[in-house]
């Protein structure tokens, strides 16, 4: 298991604590049927989102209520825009519904071939 982080204020500095994602092609989200219900490619634009359900899926196995709090609070200022603009920010919305009490989602981490 992971050690969970103490999220600070800034995204940024949330990042520099997460494990590295350079062995990681994509997340898959999976429902309870182990139907992919989402997936987040290492790509730019998304390596944040990828980086962060990364280490919630190392720090707590799954992704349920209490891990979706705290990667809403490594998400920090993301958080609060994704609250004002729903939609803009679609990996932070699905935190949010499951905080406020959506079904849990299993994370599985592809790594990269090579």
């Amino acid at each position: 298991m992971q050690a969970k982080i103490h999220p600070g204020a800034t995204f940024k500095d949330n990042l520099r604590q997460l494990p590295p994602i350079d062995d990681v092609e994509r997340i898959d989200l999976m429902d309870q049927a182990s139907a992919v219900v989402a997936s987040i490619e290492n790509q730019p634009g998304k390596q944040g989102s990828l980086a962060v359900y990364q280490y919630l899926k190392l720090a707590f196995g799954t992704l349920n209520a209490e891990a979706a709090e705290h990667g809403l609070a490594v998400f920090a200022e993301h958080t609060a825009d994704a609250k004002s603009r729903p939609g803009a920010h679609p990996n932070v919305d699905r935190l949010l519904e499951i905080a406020a009490g959506g079904a849990p989602l299993t994370i599985g981490i592809v790594a990269a071939s090579r």
